[in-house]
């Protein structure tokens, strides 16, 4: 396995910057995911790290050894791509086999191998069909299976998951997560789905517009985002963003007045949906619209501090459409309005 550095690392397309100088260190044996939305440039420092794209600035490392001039063939990386990349008129085992075939290893320990990979994904009784004969999953399973039998250095994955349906997709979620646990192979993770990046990573990064946002653990990005990007990004259904202005310990939002703690001037007031508790509280608004998800609902009020969504758990809605309930906000966050950074320490509760 081995520990990944970039230092410094940027790659523009002429005078597009797709990433801007980045300096990111990944642990050996630790499980990583870029998330962010299309055009971040999370595919693109992924496909660097393959040795697919060179970067025009800074310098990768692998274990302390620059990688910037080491061929793609040479890095000892497997990659797992979103389209999964199979050769159709090849055999499960051939697919399998194929990234051997570059590396000096004799017939009998390659067909070892590639038995174990296939085995370690649960193919090996489907080492005889081709790609077309198989279910979405299975060829999931094999392009796993392609990446790892290079018992690689690093793992990388390409929205692995995104070809899949919801249920299949959670069962290849803990599949894989396990299976990088077992292996203690170095992984990095790219997706644009957040619950795939905080259910299987150590650590997240967050990306936007080619610059990382923030790094830490889904608690850190969920509970203390450092900006306006990383909260509205992270957490469904998303928190409510409300435009306010704070002075002298009162903020004013739509039109309402709350007590204020920290911040100042113009300010973005973040309220996530389950810190809004429905049939108590100072508040109060009336229900334009609900959405019933079984467990819980999601209810989306008007209110004088603007529209508000609201999460509660159960499996009947409490309240129908046009419904004037009271409630109450449990936490906040407040950031500043001109850096989008967050303000340590500060929100608001009470009316004031």
């Amino acid at each position: 396995m081995a520990k990944i550095e970039l230092r410094r690392v940027a790659k523009s397309w002429g005078e597009v910057a797709a990433v801007e100088p980045t300096d990111l260190t990944i642990g050996d044996g630790e499980f990583v995911a870029i998330l962010g939305p299309s055009g971040c440039g999370k595919s693109t420092t992924l496909f660097m790290l393959a040795g697919i794209y060179t970067p025009t600035g800074g310098d990768i490392l692998f274990d302390g050894q620059r990688v910037n001039d080491v061929e793609a063939r040479d890095r000892n990386v497997g990659i797992v791509f979103q389209s999964y990349a199979l050769y159709p008129n090849m055999s499960v085992r051939d697919n399998i086999l194929f990234p051997l075939r570059f590396k000096d290893v004799d017939k009998a320990a390659a067909a070892a191998r590639a038995d174990a990979a296939a085995r370690l994904v649960q193919v090996h009784e489907l080492m005889d069909r081709r790609p077309g004969q198989l279910s979405g999953g299975q060829q999931q399973r094999v392009a796993l299976a392609r990446a790892l039998v290079k018992e690689p250095q690093l793992l990388l994955l390409d929205e692995p998951l995104s070809n899949l349906d919801a249920s299949l997709r959670l069962t290849m979620r803990s599949e894989i997560r396990s299976l990088q646990r077992k292996l203690g192979v170095t992984t990095l993770l790219v997706t644009h789905d957040q619950i795939e990046a905080t259910t299987m990573a150590d650590r997240v990064i967050c990306m936007s517009r080619g610059r990382i946002e923030q790094v830490g653990t889904a608690e850190d990005l969920y509970h203390r985002p450092n900006s306006v990007f990383v909260a509205g990004f992270i957490g469904s259904p998303p928190i409510n963003l409300l435009a306010c202005s704070v002075d002298a310990g009162t903020l004013r939002v739509g039109e309402a007045k709350l007590r204020a703690t920290g911040g100042a001037g113009e300010c973005v007031l973040g309220v996530r949906p389950e810190s809004v508790a429905l049939g108590t509280g100072p508040f109060r608004g009336r229900v334009g619209d609900l959405e019933p998800h079984g467990r819980e609902t999601i209810y989306h009020l008007e209110t004088a501090l603007g529209p508000l969504r609201a999460l509660e758990a159960g499996a009947s809605a409490r309240f129908r459409l046009g419904d004037e309930v009271s409630f109450a906000i449990s936490a906040t966050l407040l950031f500043d309005a001109r850096t989008t950074r967050r303000i340590e320490g500060a929100g608001a509760d009470m009316p004031a």
